[in-house]
């Protein structure tokens, strides 16, 4: 195989597959899909990235029907795209060279939970919702929530975390071992379910957040956790989004083990009432849950309640019920649609950095007049307990104008995030748009080394090519 077919500057010539399409239907029947509509779904993530559908989709069921697609893909010099529910940000499952979109979603089967260890083996296609139905009855949950109901295996290959990730961590943090198939079919285990290990190179942590490029996640042995004996939730609201950043470094910096803390800008509250018809106060609002025992969960929003006050925040006001619990997190998780509603016929441009907490609120604030002197619509919307934040620009992609100030918005948000010893992204990942900035944040040694793990593992550049690093 050549290095110019190697490099991926161009699809795969029409004619080669014909017979590769030939073998995946004869192995896999009526689940391959050519039609138009089901490629384009498969093409596109929400991203203002244009559609780049796959040439073909395909729907194994096993570890070992994905190990048989990639070895054909290979033997044919067909890259190939895994796809989990398609909720990414950042362009990570469009085809911009075709190929075979190897849909996981009907690999759903819960393999085992072993509640006395807390953790659990589950098939990549099985969704987080999924998965803490199963364990509700059981004591446990997953914390990871990225919002959107991912699939475990997407979550792993973006490294998500989300509203819990100031407590629980992130998918790095939660995943104790990987089945995963090769570039070259090889299927491979990364570790075992046990907690530590110092035996050899942390292969588990190579795969999660490489976002396809790699290998092919197929199994996940995850981390579980207890359901805490109680929960309580609170609302808070704050004359401006600086006193409310300077509140949650206070409440990180004091040791408050807060569970969630979650900030929403003025715009990004005008659209979450009326997108979710509530009538949260249009100002500034940190959401926060507390998760303990019930005098601890108490303590921890006493607390709290005391620093807010420092900056000028208040009245915070509990929701005790589970349901108002449920609906208050459940309009925060419809952010992004809710947003969308600001602008109808917009499209959406999602973002997201993460900075050191004691950086936030300089952050923030800056991104908050930067916005206003670009004349943009871009509600804000952060898990700020870790220093991340997203920026929803609301763009006419018809307007090379707006398009212009939107990325060039984008682009200095991200240098800011950098100047600030932070990162390009927190939780959305890579992907296609946020490749030119891996050499500022990480320097060109560290980008080579990155591109040389990528040629070791996948020679012929047959796993999402165009993403991350390019050859």
């Amino acid at each position: 195989m050549n290095a110019t077919r190697a490099s991926r500057h161009t699809k795969p010539d029409q004619t080669a597959l014909v017979p590769l399409l030939d073998e995946l239907v004869r192995r896999f029947g009526d689940r391959v899909a050519t039609s138009e509509a089901v490629r384009l779904q498969h093409g596109h993530s929400l991203t203002w990235v244009a559609n780049q559908p796959p040439d073909m989709v395909v729907y194994p069921r096993t570890t070992e029907e994905v190990s048989e697609i990639v070895r054909l893909c290979l033997r044919h010099d067909v890259p190939v795209i895994p796809f989990g529910t398609g909720t990414s940000l950042e362009g990570h499952i469009n085809a911009p060279y075709g190929g075979v979109c190897v849909d996981l979603s009907l690999m759903k089967r819960i393999v085992s939970v072993h509640e006395e260890d807390l953790d659990c083996v589950v098939e990549a296609g099985v969704t987080r919702k999924e998965l803490n139905e199963h364990l509700r009855d059981k004591g446990l949950f997953f914390p990871i929530d990225p919002g959107a109901d991912a699939s475990i295996g997407g979550m792993v290959a973006t490294r998500a975390s989300g509203t819990n990730a100031v407590r629980y961590g992130t998918m790095r943090d939660a995943v104790l071992s990987l089945t995963v198939v090769l570039p070259d079919g090889e299927v491979i285990r990364t570790a075992s379910r046990a907690k530590k290990s110092s035996a050899g190179y942390d292969l588990t942590r190579l795969f999660v957040g490489s976002e396809g490029t790699l290998g092919i996640v197929t199994e996940i042995t995850l981390r579980l956790h207890g359901i805490p004996e109680a929960i309580s939730a609170g609302i808070c609201p704050f004359p401006n989004v600086k006193s409310a950043c300077d509140a949650v470094i206070m409440t990180i910096q004091s040791g408050i083990p807060v569970a969630r803390i979650e900030l929403l800008d003025e715009l990004q509250v005008k659209a979450v009432n009326l997108y979710s018809k509530l009538s949260l106060p249009e100002s500034p609002l940190l959401l926060l849950e507390f998760h303990g025992s019930a005098s601890g969960v108490q303590e921890q929003a006493e607390r709290f309640g005391d620093i807010a006050a420092e900056f000028g925040g208040g009245p915070f006001e509990w929701a005790t019920k589970p349901e108002e619990r449920t609906r208050l997190w459940q309009a925060r998780h419809d952010a992004y649609w809710a947003a969308r509603g600001l602008r109808p016929g917009a499209q959406s441009v999602a973002t997201d950095v993460c900075v050191p907490i004691s950086r936030l609120a300089e952050c923030v604030d800056e991104t908050k007049r930067d916005i206003a002197a670009s004349g943009l619509i871009a509600p804000i919307v952060g898990h700020v307990g870790d220093g991340n934040f997203h920026v929803q620009p609301l763009v006419n992609t018809d307007d090379p104008a707006e398009v212009e100030a939107c990325e060039a918005f984008v682009d200095r948000l991200v240098r800011r995030a950098l100047a600030m010893e932070g990162t390009c992204t927190g939780e959305h990942g890579v992907g296609q748009k946020k490749m030119k900035y891996l050499q500022v944040e990480h320097g060109a040694g560290a980008l080579a080394l990155m591109r040389a793990l990528k040629q070791a593992v996948d020679p012929h550049n047959i796993l999402n090519p165009g993403k991350i690093v390019a050859f």
